[in-house]
C-alpha cells in the first residue's frame, strides 16, 4: 500500500534517513519507534508530503505520487501538538475540514464514533485557544477517523488524554486495525504500542536496523515486554548483545 524506495533526506550536513526501502501493507499495525533524533518523525512527514526527500521515491497504492498530493485524502492524521487558528470554534473547525474534504473529493458520511465518544457537541462552540492539551488531543482524534480513511498515522495519540479517554481512542483504534486499515503509531508509552500493534519499525543512525513482528521480537530476545526489549536496543545501537557463555578453559575443579 505504501513504499519507500531508496528515500534519502539531508538538513545541511546532517543526514536524517539514508537509502530507506520499506513497505507497509493494509491491515499492519506499525510503531515507528527509534531514539531521539533517528529519523522517525521525518519519514512520517515524507509519507505526509510535509517534507521532500533529496532523493527516493513514495508509492502510495503502486502509484509513485511525484508530488501530487492527492493521496493524502486517504490518510488521517493526528499529530502529537494540534496547531489550529486560535479563534477558530470547535464546530468552525469541523465544517473548515469537512469543506476541505469534500472539494478534494471526498464523499460519505462523516465517521462522528469519537465526537459522541469525547461528548465534543458540549463544547463545540469553544475556540481552540481556550482547550486544555488534552481536549485538544481529542478534537485533533476525531478528525483523524472522522473521513474514513484507509490509512491511520497516530503521534503520540495517547499524550495527554485522562485514563477515561485513552480507553475509548484505544478502543477506537482497534476498531479500526479489525477492519483492516493500516494503522501507523509513534509514541514513548510503550504499554501502548503493547497493545495497539503488531509491528515494529526500528530507526536509528538513519537506519532502518528491522522491521519484524511483535511476536517474532520476543520469541527473538526472549523478553515478552516491547518496552525492555526497545530499551536495550536504544542502549546497544540496535542489536542486543547477547552474553557469551563461559568456557571450562578457566574453571578450577
Amino acid at each position: 500500500m505504501i513504499r519507500f524506495e531508496n528515500i534519502s533526506k539531508r538538513f545541511g550536513k546532517l543526514e536524517v534517513l539514508k537509502d530507506i526501502n520499506i513497505a507497509f501493507n493494509k491491515g499492519q499495525s506499525i510503531a515507528i519507534v527509534g531514539p531521539n533524533g533517528s529519523g522517525k518523525t521525518t519519514l512520517i512527514k515524507i509519507l505526509l508530503g510535509m517534507v521532500i526527500p533529496n532523493s527516493g521515491k513514495l508509492f502510495f497504492n503502486e502509484i509513485w505520487i511525484n508530488k501530487d498530493h492527492k493521496y493524502r485524502g486517504d490518510i488521517g492524521y493526528m499529530p502529537q501538538i494540534s496547531q489550529y487558528p486560535p479563534n477558530l470554534k470547535i464546530s468552525q473547525l469541523l465544517e473548515m475540514m469537512t469543506d476541505i474534504r469534500t472539494n478534494s473529493g471526498w464523499s460519505g458520511t462523516p465517521d462522528d464514533d469519537l465526537l459522541k465518544a469525547f461528548d465534543i457537541a458540549n463544547i463545540q462552540n469553544k475556540t481552540m485557544s481556550s482547550l486544555s492539551g488534552g481536549t485538544r488531543q481529542k478534537v485533533g482524534a476525531a478528525l483523524a477517523f472522522r473521513f474514513n480513511p484507509n490509512v491511520l498515522i497516530l503521534d503520540e495519540p495517547t499524550a495527554g488524554l485522562d485514563p477515561a479517554s485513552c480507553e475509548i481512542l484505544k478502543e477506537k483504534i482497534q476498531k479500526e486495525r479489525a477492519k483492516g486499515k493500516l494503522i501507523i503509531i509513534t509514541s514513548h508509552i510503550m504499554a501502548d504500542l503493547e497493545e495497539l500493534t503488531d509491528h515494529v519499525l526500528y530507526i536509528q543512525d538513519a537506519h532502518i536496523q528491522f522491521f519484524e513482528k511483535t511476536d517474532n521480537l520476543r520469541s527473538k530476545y526472549k523478553e515478552d515486554k516491547l518496552g525492555k526489549i526497545i530499551a536495550n536496543l536504544m542502549k546497544n545501537k540496535g542489536e542486543i548483545k547477547t552474553p557469551k557463555l563461559k568456557t571450562t578453559e578457566n574453571i578450577t575443579l
